[in-house]
């Protein structure tokens, strides 16, 4: 018995609860204070950068917003994040006829597309340890 004890004392000490990380995101170039500024954080390529395909998914009212975010309690993997500033709050990325963007938009590794959205693989960031990122929003 004290052996079995022993045994599922040292197994159960080498289990230890998942790390997570934390991502602080900085907008340094928000064009005004109106409406909100909508954050998707994608852990896979399908779906990106669309509605409801987000692992996680943040709405910060702009009038608020301090020039950063922290995202939290992520674990360890790829990441894509994708920002619009919704200034008129109606959660849609309002394009023009062409459909490009009439707000703000950006994504992680300040990818600027040119013909499409960005793929997974263009904007993704390996999240292994707290990391900072600074997102440039293209208006």
């Amino acid at each position: 018995m004290k052996y079995i004890l022993l045994i599922l004392g040292l197994l159960m000490s080498q289990i230890s609860p998942a790390q997570t990380y934390n991502i602080s995101i900085a907008i340094p170039n928000l064009k005004n204070t109106k409406g909100e500024i909508l954050i998707g954080v994608y852990n896979k390529q399908d779906g990106f950068p669309k509605e409801n395909k987000q692992y996680k998914y943040y709405i910060i009212k702009a009038d608020k917003f301090s020039g950063e975010y922290n995202i939290t309690d992520l674990p360890r993997g790829e990441y894509a994040i994708a920002i619009f500033h919704d200034t008129n709050a109606d959660g849609i990325c309002n394009t023009n006829f062409l459909g490009i963007p009439k707000e703000g938009y950006g994504f992680s590794k300040n990818i600027k597309p040119v013909f499409s959205v960005p793929k997974f693989n263009e904007c993704k960031i390996d999240l292994n340890s707290n990391m900072a990122i600074k997102i440039n929003l293209i208006y």
